[in-house]
């Protein structure tokens, strides 16, 4: 017997030469037949010419005239001059009851049973559910739109860049793209008080890897670090997953409480933060409470490494300076930003600004992880930025964002203050709205979703139990009548869940 290389189709056809052995022709078609009859072979799809199949299977043109003149003659196949022989639009009765009875399909051995995944493997399986992306409608924290894009100077650009774009289409250093590394250095020493020059950029495929980047290099398998409770849920679950013991240390109306770290883990290397715009529940560090951070991290050369979440959308006064601005010695910070949220997730473009002796190291880890970003995306923002067209980006959704969050806390005072209130808070593109009695959030979250809302329940933020409950609800991608819209839907289900908590108090 012999077995014949790939064709174009998803098909195989074995040929049995032996003597007594139906004709090949007969077995052609038998071959093909039991493929469409079993759906490896689908409606449309076109078969090799006959000279090409004939050739790959070692027989005579003939052969294959008659295996395929035989399945048009049964309704198998179509053939129309110019077009080609394919599958059939409208298959033959016996043809479509085989396939729902999932008989003629060349099934695949049994798979042997699956292996036992390794402990890590379990870890991050379990991560797989965490965080998942929202629905693209109200009150989503990110929701891009072209409302909010970057406009047509982006598009200007990359349909520029895209007529070649072989210039950027090799191997890329996993520093970044240095006209990009330029740019954000620029923009963070003007706009964020960062102290830093170009080669210190280290360009990422967001916060998520730059925090991870962070676990793998500054700290030992076993090292305790002071996570922020509650936290991005990604970030502990990346702590862990690369051996940190991630230590939870509460967070009051000023961030992270430095006194109480110190109570809770006095051994800890490092300290991961998010001080312009705490994720989730919105407050900026203040000034105090930054320098006390700093000289920890300073006393015992521990490591701070500071997410600048939402820090372009302060809403009323200036923002506060990085904590990287801050240090005195240039050495104890580690800033991570994205273009996430201003631009668009898809872009998959953030940043590392590292101490310079740290740049390889970092510059390494990237090359190991997945070698380098688009270099054609990177271009494509880095002339962007050069032009002066991201800052004016910024301004722009900045008063879009002001106007809808003034609508949204207004909605929330006006329809939900008999459930709560939202949680003090100038920066960002979400409120948090927090529960004044003890509602399960998480399935409140359900029910609000089935109405068509999306919302992010406050509690899974949590490391340990959670002290607030309540909901993360966006607003900059929403125009103000949905946001009210919106906000009605979550009044019905919160009233539809406290009613029956209230009949049960009384009974």
């Amino acid at each position: 017997m012999s077995r014949t290389p790939e064709l174009d189709v998803p098909v195989q056809i074995v040929l049995n030469r032996d003597a007594g052995a139906p004709t090949l022709a007969d077995q052609i078609a038998a071959q093909l037949r039991a493929s469409i009859c079993g759906g490896a072979l689908r409606t449309g799809d076109r078969l090799p010419a006959i000279r090409l199949l004939a050739a790959r299977l070692a027989v005579a043109r003939a052969t294959v005239d008659a295996a395929y003149g035989q399945l048009i003659a049964e309704g198998y196949l179509d053939a129309k001059p110019g077009a080609g022989t394919r599958v059939a639009g409208r298959l033959p009765e016996d043809a479509l009851l085989l396939r729902s009875r999932g008989e003629g399909s060349q099934r695949p051995p049994e798979p042997r049973a699956a292996r036992g995944l390794t402990e890590r493997a379990q870890q991050v399986a379990a991560v797989a559910s965490v965080l998942l992306p929202q629905q693209p409608v109200p009150l989503a924290v990110v929701c891009p739109s072209d409302e909010l894009a970057p406009g047509k100077a982006w598009t200007r650009i990359a349909a520029r860049l895209a007529r070649t774009p072989w210039r950027h289409g090799g191997y890329a250093p996993p520093h970044g793209f240095m006209p990009l590394r330029e740019a954000v250095a620029d923009y963070a020493r003007r706009f964020r008080g960062v102290v830093c020059e170009p080669e210190q950029v280290v360009i990422t495929a967001g916060t998520q890897q730059g925090i991870a980047l962070c676990a793998q290099l500054l700290f030992e398998r076993g090292d305790p670090v002071w996570i922020e409770d509650p936290c991005y849920s990604l970030l502990a679950a990346s702590v862990a997953f690369n051996g940190v013991r991630a230590i939870p240390v509460p967070v009051d109306g000023e961030g992270l409480d430095v006194a109480a770290g110190v109570a809770i883990a006095p051994d800890a290397r490092g300290a991961f933060v998010s001080p312009s715009h705490q994720y989730p529940l919105g407050m900026a560090m203040p000034m105090a409470r930054r320098l006390a951070l700093l000289d920890w991290a300073r006393e015992a050369d521990r490591w701070i490494i500071e997410d600048d979440y939402d820090s372009e959308l302060r809403y009323e006064g200036r923002p506060f300076p990085s904590l990287q601005g801050l240090d005195a010695g240039g050495e104890a910070v580690i800033y991570l930003g994205t273009f996430s949220k201003m631009l668009f997730p898809g872009l998959r473009l953030g940043y590392a600004i590292v101490p310079r002796a740290l740049v390889e190291a970092f510059a390494g880890a990237r090359l190991l992880a997945d070698r380098h970003s688009s270099e054609s995306q990177q271009a494509v923002l880095a002339e962007y930025m050069r032009e002066g067209h991201y800052e004016t980006h910024i301004r722009r959704i900045r008063t879009v964002f002001q106007k809808r969050r003034e609508v949204l806390l207004e909605e929330c005072e006006a329809q939900l203050s008999a459930f709560g209130a939202v949680i003090p808070g100038d920066q960002g593109m979400h409120l948090v709205f927090r529960f004044a009695a003890d509602l399960p959030d998480v399935e409140i979250t359900r029910r609000v979703r089935s109405a068509g809302v999306e919302v992010r329940p406050l509690s899974p933020f949590y490391r340990q139990a959670a002290p607030l409950k309540g909901f993360m609800l966006g607003f900059g991608g929403f125009a103000p009548e949905s946001i009210r819209a919106a906000v009605g839907a979550i009044r019905r289900e919160l009233d539809a869940a406290v009613k029956p908590s209230a009949k049960s108090r009384s009974g």
